[in-house]
């Protein structure tokens, strides 16, 4: 009896081992599978920035070895070299950073006015569609009207300090966040529409839960566009009726050929405008984790 029962016990036996065994292999494959997801996702982020500074490296290289110059017959006066507008930049970072603010701030509060009355408009076409979509064909034509056409005027109406420059930046990034508003707002899916209401949901419960949400993708679109677009309305700006600012300083330099300056200009303005690109980036990317583009690819 002993002797028969003996074979089972061991098979038995054997068979909890190895289920333990497997058990410790899935867990520490498990423990693993992060690991590796960490690893390729910091590989994939140190390959991002890597290679745009390599490249930028190369072409700041070639720049500062005068082959553009020799390639497009250039003068040193034509195009500064790089070392030339980082010894301007640094001879005058007061105003540089001064003006900077200044430029920076008509930029800021023109963006946040038209990206606001943008999606008023976009509001009132999507609720109102019989008014308002000749609200958002205004807002759209208004895209068309040249910046250098709208500083003398907003100069007239708003005199000829800050607040000219807010108005122009203001109109100037209207249209795309009116365009791009209205868009996220109506083109919901319709089978979603139509389970809101069979829930007997309200119009201010559909908006809140469905159309604005929807719209969010949309919206940082626009403001992603009205980052770089109000930079350079505010600077084209301050080329007429403006005693500072970046565009001020920038239109006098290259007045008086004096480049090196007018190129620290345009490089504080380009950090600028990329720093506030990359604000609303972090800031789309804690608001919206769930939209398609802000997952990170991976390969199997």
């Amino acid at each position: 009896m002993n002797l028969q029962q003996a074979p089972s016990n061991e098979w038995h036996t054997s068979r909890l081992a190895l289920h333990h065994t497997t058990e410790s292999d899935e867990t520490q494959a498990s423990g693993r599978a992060p690991q590796r997801r960490f690893k390729r996702q910091g590989a994939k982020s140190i390959e991002i920035i890597a290679w745009p500074t390599i490249a930028g490296m190369i072409f700041l290289a070639l720049w500062q070895g005068s082959v553009f110059h020799r390639i497009f017959g250039l003068h040193p006066y034509q195009l500064p070299l790089p070392s030339a507008i980082a010894s301007s930049l640094a001879e005058n970072r007061n105003i540089l950073l001064s003006y900077a603010v200044y430029t920076g701030a008509e930029a800021f509060f023109g963006f946040f006015l038209g990206s606001a009355l943008g999606f008023a408009v976009a509001l009132a076409a999507a609720l109102w569609p019989h008014m308002g979509k000749g609200g958002l064909a205004l807002a759209a034509s208004l895209n068309a009207v040249p910046i250098v056409a709208l500083a003398p005027v907003m100069n007239l109406w708003f005199g000829d300090g800050m607040g000219s420059r807010i108005a122009v930046v203001t109109v100037v990034t209207l249209a795309a966040m009116a365009v791009n508003g209205y868009k996220g707002l109506t083109s919901v899916d319709p089978m979603a529409l139509d389970l809101m209401t069979s829930y007997a949901a309200r119009k201010g419960e559909v908006f809140r839960r469905l159309r604005l949400p929807h719209s969010l993708p949309y919206v940082f679109t626009a403001l992603k566009i009205n980052a770089t677009t109000a930079m350079i309305a505010a600077i084209v700006g301050e080329f007429f009726f403006s005693s500072k600012g970046l565009g001020y300083l920038l239109s006098n330099q290259i007045k008086i050929a004096q480049m090196p300056l007018a190129w620290a200009c345009i490089v504080v303005a380009s950090a600028l405008g990329i720093l506030f690109y990359t604000a609303l980036a972090a800031l789309e990317r804690r608001v919206i984790p769930w939209h398609p583009s802000q997952r990170t690819p991976h390969k199997p």
